[in-house]
């Protein structure tokens, strides 16, 4: 190495000196030298920016950074941190190394700098997405199980787990749009977090449902009365983009050590106890009990049956005829499902509809009628005449949902005849804010397939909501019909119906007629050509088809309106109810 002392170069060394000052000086990354105690002896123009003392920002508050140079000089080791610097809300973030060296004699901290806020921002972020949910703020399922599990670990106190589950939350998103139930969601939290101690812990983990543990709790009555009040606190309206929002939440909770040992456990006996309040009412809590299981482990079973059942294709079809009632001639039929379990017997659709609705197999059943229909077309136009229509019902829940619509559309449309059609759908699927009418409508109306509203005057009825539907037929549910001659209240109603529906160029049937008395009262006080009802004709199934050969329209006629008198036990036990 050249010596310093050399005239020679002495020149040269100053130069180099400098060159090499102003490398330190413009380094990217911060650098400062300091002595054992705390004084800057050196500073380049990166950290004097970190440290804000370049007059560019308010100086962030250095002594947090003495005290680590401190302990650096006196361990004697090279030592590696993260520095947070804050200028009020914002944050910077250093990764700084600090080097104790020995100089001239002198205890001397070298610090190396980089700044990594971005980073740190970005897996925070990262941090937050995975641990936190977006919408709401609340902590994610991971988080909660975490907590339960060091609780679990510990052994030391008894704790609930509450499985929340929002009520009807997407007739809310349907009704009222997307947004308004994301808002309502943060609402909703919101109000369940009110009055949680530091040690209790609210969870979203998933579209509508919470998580809620309570620790530590002292009695199953106090865990009762907590989950009451904030029953009662979500009773009063959400008021959202100028709309005023009902919600209610159904509750099944968990206790340990009494309802398992295991997060898992409590968890899925919570699910359970959420699914009992579903069945019977909604909107309430309650505790899990031994018989839920019993009850989940038979739903389980059904589940497999109807899968099974599905994959097998053990579905069949009934179909039930649309008479005029004063010439008793067949307007139209309605192909009903029905199940045949593993020993063969014939199960109405309430044992198996809802279920398979809950369990996403509702389309590939409603499929599965089609194609039985497409299979017996020409059994069928023999026995009920090749004008009548063939009515398929549609649930609410498929009728909003476009994918499914519109594969369905091209399935009538690959029948070759999509004009014999009738899709019964009920009335929510029209006042639902899933735009039916203007996006999956026209589809069909374009096939020439018709549109019914079934099961009329139990969902959202109203005579205005009626006003703004296009539809082909209204068909006026069997509560009122029932007894009609005897209930004046219903007259009333099914005059106020009828007029509507003739001035809106709809066709109207009633549902359900099984005696004399209703149709006589039907013939004689209203205008009203159409029913569909036990009176005229029992569902029959294709078994039965085959046996009937009718050689006229008077024969086909009296196959398909056999009145229900006839073997009225008998046949009541072999359909069960239409859906």
């Amino acid at each position: 190495m050249t010596s310093m002392n050399d005239n020679k170069y002495s020149g040269a060394s100053e130069a180099e000196l400098g060159f090499l000052k102003e490398i330190v000086r413009m380094l990217p990354a911060g650098l400062t030298v300091q002595d054992a105690h705390g004084e800057l002896l050196l500073v380049n123009d990166a950290a004097a920016a970190q440290l804000g003392m370049d007059g560019s920002r308010p100086s962030p508050d250095l002594a947090p950074r003495r005290e680590a140079c401190r302990k650096a000089l006196s361990a004697g080791q090279p030592v590696v941190t993260e520095e947070a610097l804050h200028d009020g809300a914002a944050r910077q973030v250093l990764l700084t190394t600090h080097l104790p060296v020995r100089l001239a004699g002198r205890e001397l901290l070298i610090s190396a700098s980089s700044d990594i806020t971005e980073q740190k921002n970005f897996e925070d972020q990262l941090f937050r997405s995975a641990y936190f949910d977006e919408l709401t703020g609340l902590p994610s399922r991971r988080v909660i199980e975490h907590r339960a599990n060091s609780l679990l670990a510990r052994d030391r106190e008894r704790f609930a787990l509450a499985f929340l589950d929002v009520d009807n939350f997407k007739h809310i998103n349907d009704y009222y749009g997307h947004a308004v139930g994301d808002a309502l969601l943060v609402e909703l939290s919101k109000r369940l977090g009110r009055d949680l101690r530091d040690s209790d812990m609210l969870s979203r983990i998933s579209g509508d449902e919470f998580l809620l543990l309570l620790s530590p709790i002292q009695s199953q009555e106090e865990v009762a009365e907590f989950m009451q009040s904030t029953l009662e606190r979500l009773t009063a309206p959400f008021f959202i983009d100028h709309s005023e929002v009902f919600a209610s939440t159904s509750v099944g909770i968990s206790l340990y050590p009494d309802h398992g040992r295991s997060f898992e456990t409590l968890r899925q006996n919570a699910d359970i106890a959420m699914y009992r309040i579903k069945n019977n009412g909604k909107g309430l809590a309650a505790f899990f009990d031994a018989s839920m299981e019993r009850e989940a482990q038979a739903r389980i079973k059904v589940e497999q049956s109807l899968r099974l059942a599905i994959l097998e294709k053990r579905f069949c079809c009934a179909f039930q005829s649309k008479v005029d009632i004063r010439t008793q001639a067949v307007k139209g039929i309605e192909a009903l499902v029905r199940l045949r379990d593993d020993e063969g017997v014939i199960q109405a659709p309430g044992s198996f509809i809802n279920l398979a609705g809950e369990l996403g197999l509702i389309d590939e059943l409603t499929h599965l009628v089609l194609a039985e229909i497409v299979k017996s077309i020409d059994l069928i136009n023999d026995t009920f005449g090749a004008e009548a229509t063939i009515s398929i019902n549609v649930a609410a829940k498929q009728a909003g949902n476009p994918e499914f619509m519109r594969s369905f559309a091209l399935a009538l449309e690959e029948t070759g005849f999509p004009q014999r059609f009738m899709i019964e759908v009920t009335e929510d699927a029209f006042v639902a804010k899933n735009h039916f009418q203007a996006e999956i409508l026209p589809m069909f109306r374009k096939l020439g397939v018709g549109i019914s509203i079934d099961d009329f005057g139990t969902g959202y009825s109203s005579l205005s909501a009626l006003a703004d539907i296009t539809a082909d037929e209204i068909k006026i549910d069997r509560s009122f019909i029932t007894d009609i001659h005897k209930r004046p209240r219903s007259q009333g109603i099914l005059r106020a119906i009828e007029s509507l529906s003739e001035a809106l160029g709809m066709t109207v049937i009633a549902e359900g007629l099984e005696s004399f008395e209703e149709l006589a009262y039907l013939q004689a006080a209203t205008k009203i050509r159409y029913a569909q009802g036990y009176y005229f004709s029992r569902p029959i199934f294709l078994e039965e088809l085959k046996l009937a050969t009718p050689v006229s329209s008077e024969a086909r006629a009296s196959v398909a309106s056999r009145p229900m008198q006839q073997n009225r036990q008998g046949y009541s036990r072999a359909s069960g109810y239409r859906r």
